[in-house]
């Protein structure tokens, strides 16, 4: 996708005006390359059948041309559509409308158990000092909650213990309504072969609520580099682990910018998370510093929260079994600027330490330059 500081103006003189609105040529579809943070943008929950997520729309609104973001909601949503159009591949689109539609089966025939999960009722879900620190919205507040055992990790109280049991007996709900239907359903990810995704059953307004109102106002002031504050879409599920289930994760990044991990509870043994530091694709394979490692025992009920790219893996459950909730969270934004980006520094551990070996290379070969020419002079 171009991306430019604004349409130029030879572009502007050559667009038309119809019923008042500016209609641009294809070829002058640009996006700002910054965001206008002062810009409020339409909301597109409303709009059905579309091609792609409503928040993408209202994530990359703050990135149209500044001509663009006093126009309607239509025409803005036009020219949106027709730049993502424009540079999204047909296989994409069409893998989107058969998940639409395999999403749809599930919603029209399962019967939920407990319909109150189905909306963000935030006293009945979070516990009160993680909402009161949410609503103050300050770095301040945020961390009066939290512990952050090394840089970047982050450990809270957060789900309030009648909610983890209503999700963990809707999730069993849903597994028999899977077995006695035979309806063959998508597991979480490629490493997991036991779990559910909570999107496809109901679920994805919930948990766009708790993603949008409570996760990413945190990853706005803790992970800005990785776009936590245009965090738009998401992966909500959950992952079952025992002795009759996965037993275990191995080592690896989350295809997200900003994961939510909770225990839901049960009882069990063993299970800690162990994490090796944040990598970008470059470097997803070096080795890990003696500072970046961290191993963390689950606790039902608290939360942790990282970057998608922090290398991570869990250990095996010994005894009993363990329901952990994740929430992958997406910017698409960042994932379109990534693109353009031809290190990571802000964010890649090893990156960082690759510009700091060639910072103090150029420094040395600075110095003993000046020394040369001092020695010269004096001789």
């Amino acid at each position: 996708m171009a991306l430019e500081a604004s349409i130029d103006r030879r572009n502007h003189a050559q667009s038309a005006r119809t019923n008042g609105a500016v209609v641009l040529p294809p070829a002058s579809y640009r996006l700002r390359l910054n965001p206008s943070s002062e810009h409020k943008p339409d909301s597109y929950d409303d709009l059905h059948q579309l091609e792609f997520t409503p928040l993408l729309f209202s994530s990359l609104e703050r990135y149209l041309p500044p001509t663009m973001l006093s126009m309607s909601r239509d025409v803005k949503f036009q020219y949106m559509r027709d730049i993502l159009m424009k540079y999204s591949r047909d296989g994409e689109r069409t893998r989107f409308q058969r998940h639409k539609e395999y999403r749809q089966r599930i919603i029209s025939n399962y019967q939920p158990l407990h319909r109150e999960l189905f909306t963000m009722h935030a006293p009945s879900v979070l516990v009160p000092a993680f909402v009161k620190a949410v609503r103050d919205n300050t770095e301040a507040s945020f961390r009066s909650i939290m512990a952050e055992p090394i840089p970047g990790i982050y450990t809270f109280e957060m789900l309030q213990p009648r909610f983890c049991e209503m999700l963990l007996s809707e999730v069993e709900n849903f597994e028999r309504w899977v077995h006695d239907t035979r309806f063959r359903i998508m597991r979480p990810n490629t490493m997991n072969k036991f779990g559910a995704v909570l999107d496809d059953f109901g679920l994805e307004a919930m948990l766009d609520k708790l993603m949008n109102d409570f996760i990413r106002p945190i990853s706005k002031v803790f992970f800005p580099e990785v776009g936590g504050s245009t965090l738009d879409s998401h992966h909500g599920f959950v992952v079952e682990y025992g002795m009759d289930r996965d037993v275990e994760l191995g080592f690896h990044v989350d295809d997200s910018e900003v994961t939510l991990n909770v225990c839901l509870g049960r009882e069990f043994s063993g299970g800690e998370l162990f994490f090796r530091g944040v990598r970008c694709d470059k470097h997803v394979n070096t080795e890990t510093q003696s500072e970046e490692i961290l191993d963390y025992s689950h606790v039902p009920g608290y939360a942790v929260l990282h970057r998608g790219r922090h290398r991570h893996g869990a250990r095996a459950t010994t005894s009993g079994s363990r329901v952990n909730l994740l929430v992958w969270c997406r910017s698409s934004v960042f994932r379109e600027l990534k693109k353009y980006q031809k290190e990571c520094s802000s964010w890649c551990a090893e990156c960082q330490r690759e510009k700091k070996e060639r910072q103090c290379i150029s420094i040395a070969a600075t110095r003993q330059e000046l020394l040369k020419r001092i020695g010269n002079t004096s001789s």
